[in-house]
């Protein structure tokens, strides 16, 4: 990163710092309901340490860092809530990405420092689907925090990158945002209200006049858990008959088609 792009994300990282903060002051009992969504879903028990994560690999980062990419997963699960990590995708999920980079080197992506990796909220809970739970019992004040966090987190995430790629100068990579995990994002789902927010803050601040938009660089994905996005892609490069060189334009392609679907454009 050059100075400028690592002063403004010094600046996103210590807002979001102070987000964190301010979210666990609001709902002091959210480990509580997290316990109890859990129980209901019948999930095998797991200790419960953090209950709004940060994501701590923000801290790893340096100035000498290229960032290619910022990958947007769901919401902190089991591995990433834990003390010892406070980190996301560290699970089965993030082993997959990780080892999909490492398969694929022409990308010339290190999961851990070309990526900045952020959820939809950093509200944790086991299975996305028990943050619906901890709302109905939590009540308004549990609705309000989660949808506060999605609408920040999203307007915050697009400002990042549009800054990061709006500060590039010369020769330096323009960093892509990746949305992965959209069957919550498409109409009626979970996270409606951070595509919602995510595409308002693009058109508030790029337009899609400019020669190059950073929202030309939003691409959306199924995830990686279960090994989804490999095999979405794999079936795509199939289906259509592409050459398996030209992998990065293949990804583009996908990622642009279900980027269509979620988006309605």
């Amino acid at each position: 990163m050059n100075q400028k792009q690592w002063d403004y994300f010094c600046k996103f990282k210590d807002d979001f710092k102070k987000k964190i903060e301010e979210w666990n002051q609001k709902v002091p009992d959210l480990k509580e309901l997290q316990k109890q969504a859990a129980k209901e879903a019948k999930t095998p028990d797991y200790p419960f340490e953090t209950p709004i994560v940060y994501n701590k690999d923000l801290d790893k980062l340096t100035v000498k860092d290229e960032i290619r990419l910022i990958v947007i997963g769901d919401n902190p699960g089991k591995d990433e809530q834990l003390l010892k990590n406070n980190r996301y995708l560290v699970g089965q999920a993030g082993k997959i990405a990780d080892g999909f980079f490492k398969r694929h080197q022409e990308l010339n992506v290190d999961f851990r420092k070309n990526v900045i990796i952020l959820n939809k909220t950093p509200v944790h809970s086991a299975k996305t689907n028990q943050l619906k739970k901890m709302m109905t019992a939590g009540g308004e004040k549990v609705k309000d925090l989660i949808q506060e966090s999605q609408n920040w987190m999203a307007e915050q995430t697009a400002l990042l990158q549009i800054n990061l790629s709006l500060l590039s100068q010369n020769g330096e990579s323009k960093p892509e945002l990746w949305l992965v995990g959209y069957g919550e994002l498409k109409n009626k789902g979970f996270f409606t209200s951070y595509r919602d927010v995510l595409k308002r803050t693009y058109k508030m601040c790029c337009g899609g006049q400019a020669n190059f938009s950073p929202w030309n660089n939003v691409y959306v994905f199924q995830h990686f858990s279960m090994n989804r996005f490999t095999i979405d892609l794999n079936d795509f490069i199939n289906k259509n008959n592409l050459s398996q060189n030209k992998l990065i334009d293949n990804i583009h392609s996908l990622g642009n088609i279900h980027k269509a679907e979620i988006f309605d454009i």
